[in-house]
């Protein structure tokens, strides 16, 4: 039972003394460059999902 107490207060201690946490406007920058990167991959991602599909239909006739 020591080495949990041990762990947990290691533990605490770590991420309230030496984690550095993002402030507030750096999370907010990071995400909305998450959100726009991800955006352009799903669009991206779309297109090429639709030329596929317009190929297949070529090839299959169904155009």
């Amino acid at each position: 039972m020591k080495k949990i107490v041990a762990y947990l207060k290691d533990a605490y201690t770590e991420l309230v003394y030496k984690v550095s946490w993002p402030t507030r406007e750096e999370l907010s920058g990071s995400t909305v460059i998450v959100l726009i990167a991800s955006l352009i991959i799903a669009l991206i991602v779309f297109g090429i999902d639709s030329l596929f599909e317009w190929i297949l239909k070529l090839l299959y006739g169904i155009l």
